[in-house]
């Protein structure tokens, strides 16, 4: 079983950054009573920007302690649970475990991965590092999405088991590694699209580049577009 360390959730907030206010939810806190989880999202917990975070295929993000110690010698501080904006600090598993399309009981719910965190700019806009999303891509350290196939209600000690590991094994490191590094792997993008319960946004990115289409665009790691 993996060890749920914290539930988080928070609702968008305005901050300032590069001169004009911008609307987050990256800014979570710790939940310490058992929380209801729909398809959407845990109750108090909201998303800002819902083309890029949120929705049924991204309900709950997934991010894992083990990455923190690496992270604190980056930033130079000691970090809180749901630093990365994540709603589940987990412990046990990591992005080249986890695979697209595993079930998982948590709670009284059943999630399933549907695709990895793509890191955006409002990891700049927490630690002031205008390369903080990039570095996050770049490590695979990126954590995951959830969405949700049975809704219910959540608590830490639940922790996190899996009732079943998909059959095509694509690991969220994996599918990092085809978006990000290895872009012109056709039989790669191809192993990933067979994946059905890939994303849609993924999947429909995928399917562009092989018409020849870069869709990675540097937009979500600025902000600027």
């Amino acid at each position: 079983m993996v060890e749920i360390l914290s539930i988080n959730v928070g609702k968008p907030i305005q901050v300032l950054f590069h001169q004009k206010e911008v609307s987050t939810g990256i800014f979570k806190t710790r939940v310490e009573e058992p929380l209801f989880l729909s398809q959407l999202n845990f109750d108090g917990d909201g998303q800002a920007d819902l083309a890029h975070h949120g929705g049924r295929e991204k309900a709950v993000c997934v991010y894992s302690y083990e990455h923190y110690s690496y992270w604190e010698k980056v930033l130079q501080k000691t970090l809180n649970y749901g630093a990365f904006g994540e709603n589940l600090t987990i412990r046990g598993v990591l992005e080249t475990e986890v695979c697209i399309g595993d079930v998982f009981q948590l709670g009284e719910a059943v999630v399933q991965v549907s695709q990895p965190r793509q890191p955006c700019y409002k990891l700049s806009v927490r630690y002031g590092l205008p390369d903080m999303p990039l570095k996050l891509q770049e490590t695979g350290y990126t954590g995951f999405y959830f969405r949700v196939l049975e809704e219910g209600v959540v608590s830490r000690a639940d922790g996190l088991t899996k009732i079943h590991s998909h059959p095509k094994a694509i690991t969220v490191d994996y599918a990092n590694h085809m978006m990000h590094r290895d872009k012109n792997n056709i039989e790669g993008i191809n192993r990933i699209l067979e994946v059905e319960e890939l994303s849609v946004n993924w999947r429909n990115t995928f399917i562009k580049r092989l018409g020849g289409h870069e869709t990675d665009s540097n937009e979500r790691l600025t902000g600027k577009g």
